[in-house]
């Protein structure tokens, strides 16, 4: 059991990098179009990343994950300095943006709720704690670059998150054993689903004084101006 303790904090590790890369990514583009200069940018990036998995451990009562090591602060500023060597060649257009930001929450969801499986958590819980592991750090993101953040008025997301958690309780009892490819499930249906929330503009429906409509605009709180400046 111990070596599979192990391996699994291995795998952990594994996708803590790419998604502490990626969500970076995410961030620091979106503070390149609102015109931050390299140190807000790297702000924005580090918050993006670190955000929702910071949340998850104090709420699990555990010491913040990137504290005690430097790993996710050299994984931010890799990210930074992509976008600064490459600029538009590497993060321009918004399907690249959504490629970055997707796979960052995927990846953050399948990780906290590992996390909360392996510290004895509920699979309730452990999917609340993985939503708010992969959403909270694009909140304050948003926050802080001055728009409404992208979970309370766009596409299918948090939903998203927990689908794909939702997907890895499930597949057991349907004889799907092996953690890879649960893992894998539950970060593809999330693709999945962005991808189709956003190709047909689902979304959840609006809350209003005139009602509840179930009508999503199309370009309804879209981050980025027609001519970003990557």
């Amino acid at each position: 059991m111990s070596d599979l303790t192990e391996e699994v904090k291995l795998f952990i590790r594994a996708l803590e990098f790419i998604g502490t890369f990626a969500g970076a990514i995410s961030g620091v583009r979106l503070a390149s179009v609102k015109r931050f200069d390299w140190f807000g940018a790297g702000v924005i990036g580090f918050i993006t990343a670190v955000g929702g998995g910071t949340l998850r451990d104090v709420l699990m009562r555990v010491e913040p994950f990137w504290l005690a090591d430097p790993f996710y602060l050299s994984a931010s500023a890799l990210a930074l300095i992509s976008v600064g060597l490459f600029g538009r060649r590497f993060i321009s257009g918004q399907i690249t943006w959504f490629i970055f930001d997707t796979i960052s929450i995927s990846l953050f969801m399948m990780i906290g709720l590992q996390k909360a499986i392996l510290l004895g958590y509920q699979p309730w819980c452990a999917i609340v704690l993985g939503v708010v592991t992969a959403v909270f750090g694009g909140i304050l993101r948003d926050i802080c670059i001055n728009e409404v953040p992208l979970i309370f008025r766009k596409e299918l997301y948090a939903l998203a998150c927990a689908a794909g958690g939702l997907l890895y309780f499930l597949l057991p009892f349907v004889g799907v054993e092996s953690l890879y490819v649960r893992n894998i499930a539950g970060m593809a249906i999330i693709f999945i689903i962005r991808a189709l929330a956003i190709k047909y503009h689902l979304g959840v429906p609006v809350l209003s004084g005139r009602g509840t409509a179930f009508h999503h605009h199309p370009h309804a709180g879209h981050h980025e101006p027609p001519h970003p400046n990557s």
